[in-house]
């Protein structure tokens, strides 16, 4: 394992005037390499008084479905959005992967930049212009709506707009957030969103412990509870190592249906949110 080594490396090369983009490839190796992004490249900006710049780059491959077993597969970026100094990056989109990644390198600050094993096989449109950036710490409205906030990061968007589909049908509007970036986290647009829809629903497939959902979970109850027409409802994965059998590459273990909905729980955990108080003139009781 060699990755302690190749992000201590890269730490070092800014002070030569390098811009290090490297691959740590399966997330859960970046626990090898903590001390260097962590306690390094993180910190080392604040230490010298902003007097030096540490360019970085660290991506890494996680989420769940493609047979790599629980040592491979585990979300932690919310780990890394606890460290002060260093910038968390998950698209949902190619256009966003390619734009969100020279932002990256053109960045002064060291950026982890997580890419969803599941998204790496998804086709989409990617604009062929030099100048096509996508600013860190600013989030994308993937769909407006005026009922329900939805947010979401990675491959969870997709099963946000996919539910946002099915809530148009039975007559409720649902707006869909894609984050982008975990931190700088846009808290602007989560508010004004749900200033305007009055319920908030987040879908990460991290554990819900201490994650990006209790985050958003907390900034909704903190800065906008007057707002808040029904409890904020998370909608995670669970708190436990990946299945090692959960191959998405093999025909007889594929599911039949979408993932998201495999979890009959879950899928009927974020309609009872969405449905909980669907008057627009009902409001929680303190």
């Amino acid at each position: 394992m060699a990755e302690a080594i190749i992000a201590g490396t890269a730490v070092g090369a800014p002070a030569s005037g390098l811009r290090p983009v490297i691959d740590l490839l399966f997330a859960p190796f970046l626990t090898y390499a903590m001390d260097a992004l962590v306690n390094s490249a993180g910190k080392l900006r604040y230490l010298s008084g902003g007097q030096f710049e540490f360019p970085l780059v660290a991506m890494s491959m996680t989420g769940s479905g493609w047979c790599v077993g629980a040592q491979h597969n585990h979300n932690l970026e919310a780990m890394f959005a606890h460290a002060p100094g260093l910038k968390v990056v998950m698209p949902s989109t190619a256009a966003d992967f390619k734009g969100l990644l020279k932002a990256a390198i053109r960045d002064d600050n060291p950026v982890l930049f997580f890419t969803d094993l599941a998204l790496l096989h998804q086709e989409g449109e990617v604009p062929d212009g030099t100048d096509h950036l996508v600013p860190l710490g600013q989030a994308a409205v993937r769909r407006v709506g005026a009922d329900v906030t939805l947010v979401s990061y990675a491959k969870t968007v997709g099963v946000c707009l996919q539910a946002a589909e099915q809530l148009q049908a039975q007559g409720i509007a649902a707006e869909v957030i894609d984050l982008r970036t975990l931190t700088p986290l846009d808290e602007t647009t989560v508010l004004r969103s749900l200033r305007k829809t009055g319920r908030l629903v987040v879908i990460t497939e991290a554990s819900g412990l201490c994650g990006m959902a209790a985050e958003l979970a907390a900034l909704a109850v903190t800065r906008a509870f007057d707002a808040l027409r029904a409890p904020v409802v998370r909608l995670t994965g669970p708190a436990r190592p990946a299945h090692p059998r959960g191959c998405w590459n093999r025909p007889r273990c594929r599911p039949r249906r979408p993932w998201w909905r495999r979890c009959r729980a879950c899928w009927e955990t974020l309609w009872s949110g969405v449905r909980r108080l669907r008057r627009p003139d009902e409001r929680i009781r303190c």
